[in-house]
């Protein structure tokens, strides 16, 4: 049976089918679906992590304990696990341990383009990159057996074109894997000096190992279509090739992309009087070639920046335009804003009046920094905002103190916790902003640590952010409501000139959650409009201006009122 998936959920698929039981990851789009995915099976356990090195620790941890394991997050979530990944590298594993990481190419919800191909050359761990639907769930299957195969964790690297496109797969039976026994082994897995010299010696044997196996495996394909010209690609850019190329090119399709083969890159290229090495971001294939000593073409002409695309390649490789056709009107842009009833614009409109810096961080309350807000000075990583904060201030000690972190509630629990702890034990005289919109937003609705709900919807601890904050040593903590913008702005207020370490949770749903019941939609009287355009500075998207009056669109207006609240003159109802 086939049936049409998108990557993501092909992946949780192979997960499914592989006898996978243990999975452990925290949301990152592209990658958020093989976990959401991967729970509607029963037969797999799936949990949201904090952070994705925890949830790494955790697969790590299932699969010495015998069983097969995945954790899953997006390119910078890498980053997070890169500490228990590069050593998981030295212990192996015992049940197989498979990571996806899916890179964003063209930064569509990212704050970098990294490119995840060198943490795994970096790491010294095998990695696979899938170019479709149906790859991705093979791949993933494969994964597992590569995994206890060569006693390693196995990255399986996506992007976000893989993973939200669709192609049909193929569906078969789930492979029921027996947990294997666990056996003290502390040579193997108790990674102080003495035994982890020993164990890269093991992980530098290994490489040799997994490198002679790609010269030969079936996911490592030449297709010699008699030509002249070859190319050798991986992923996504194999798919666009095929189609902007044809038959008129060799290829040579590299389904692991870490360790790549020697022998397989020099016999192919023998056979071509041309050869390029088409893949997106950073010329990681193309180096190892050219330290072959084989002469190849790519970052010459392609771009290590953004997406490619089908006629790009075309252009690059054979000189090929298509023709378009251009509209004459010049349509305007459409930026990503804060929808309509946010509860973080009334905070952040309160911010910008007060004309204070802003350390920000990672999610949906990052749209802030945009116009006409301007609201957020600064975004870095996942709970930086705090440390930054922290830093900034210690720097200025002493000038006016007109500074904040805001931090959604996720990202507080990911890896802002730490950043309040700091600022408790080093007292910086620092205001905290707690966004706490009751979910993890920006990547869909997750439940996280504070809300009271696992991955499935369950009952489960809710972490009280108030009583943490003042366990971690904050005394003067505070809780506002932001749709009363007068309250909010008084309070922040207060607070910013305390010589003393603030935290302000600004507390309202999200106001997409479908349990939140909303206000009937504003109106605005025309009479009473001077077309003053103040109710435009909080950038709703349900407002707009039509003959010089203030209009308010009744299908996106929630009722939330503050643009209520900017109205001098009463004239939104």
């Amino acid at each position: 049976m086939k049936e049409l998936m998108l990557g993501n959920k092909a992946f949780a698929r192979g997960l499914y089918e592989a006898g996978c039981k243990v999975v452990s990851s925290y949301p990152g789009t592209p990658s958020t679906e093989i976990t959401e995915e991967a729970a509607k099976y029963d037969e797999i356990y799936a949990e949201w992590a904090p952070n994705e090195k925890v949830a790494m620790e955790v697969a790590l941890g299932a699969s010495m304990a015998g069983a097969r394991s995945f954790c899953g997050m997006k390119h910078v979530g890498l980053n997070v696990a890169a500490d228990p990944l590069y050593t998981a590298s030295y212990t192996g594993v015992n049940g197989g341990m498979v990571i996806a990481v899916a890179d964003d190419p063209g930064m569509h919800s990212s704050q970098n383009e990294q490119d995840s191909r060198h943490h795994a050359e970096a790491s010294k761990v095998m990695m696979l990159e899938p170019s479709d639907s149906d790859e991705c769930k093979r791949y993933t299957k494969l994964a597992f057996e590569l995994s206890e195969r060569f006693d390693t964790p196995v990255i399986v690297r996506m992007s976000t074109r893989v993973s939200h496109s669709q192609s049909a797969v193929e569906l078969k039976e789930r492979d029921e894997i027996s947990l294997k026994d666990y056996e003290k082994n502390p040579s193997k897995y108790v990674m102080m000096p003495a035994y982890a010299r020993g164990r890269h010696v093991f992980v530098e044997q290994r490489t040799l190992d997994e490198i002679e196996y790609a010269e030969s495996c079936d996911i490592n394909t030449v297709e010699d279509n008699g030509a002249d010209i070859g190319v050798i690609t991986s992923g996504i850019s194999y798919v666009y090739s095929k189609e902007a190329l044809g038959d008129r090119v060799n290829y040579l399709k590299l389904g692991i992309v870490y360790p790549l083969p020697k022998k397989l890159i020099e016999d192919f290229c023998k056979k071509c009087k041309k050869v390029y090495v088409i893949e997106e971001l950073d010329p990681f294939i193309e180096n190892h070639c050219k330290a072959l000593g084989v002469e190849v073409i790519g970052k010459e002409i392609f771009s290590m920046l953004g997406e490619y695309s089908q006629s790009l390649i075309a252009e690059r490789v054979f000189g090929e335009k298509k023709d378009y056709t251009e509209l004459d009107e010049q349509i305007p842009v459409r930026p990503p804003v804060m929808c309509a009833g946010c509860p973080h614009r009334g905070l952040f409109y309160c911010l910008s009046k007060l004309g204070l810096t802003v350390s920000g961080d990672i999610g949906c309350y990052t749209l802030g920094a945009a116009a006409p807000l301007t609201a957020m000075d600064s975004t870095i990583c996942m709970g930086a905002s705090i440390s930054a904060l922290h830093g900034f201030n210690k720097a200025r000690e002493g000038a006016d103190k007109k500074s904040v972190a805001v931090i959604g509630d996720s990202t507080f629990m990911h890896s802002g916790m730490t950043g309040l702890v700091n600022i408790a034990y080093n007292a910086s005289n620092s205001l905290v902003i707690i966004l706490d919109n009751s979910i993890t937003g920006m990547t869909g609705h997750q439940q996280n640590p504070t809300t009271g709900k696992n991955l499935k919807g369950d009952p489960a601890a809710a972490v009280n952010l108030e009583e943490l904050c003042k366990a971690i040593g904050i005394k003067n903590v505070s809780v506002v409501d932001p749709y009363h913008m007068s309250e909010c702005e008084k309070v922040i207020k207060e607070k910013v000139a305390l010589d003393e370490p603030c935290v302000i949770i600004s507390r309202r749903p999200c106001a997409l959650l479908k349990y939140v019941k909303h206000n009937p939609p504003l109106n605005v009287e025309s009479d009473k409009c001077v077309g003053c355009k103040q109710c435009l500075k909080i950038g709703c998207p349900a407002i707009s201006i039509h003959d010089k009056k203030c209009e308010i669109d009744s299908t996106q207006c929630v009722g939330c009122g503050i643009c209520k609240e900017m109205c001098r003159l009463g004239a939104i109802r």
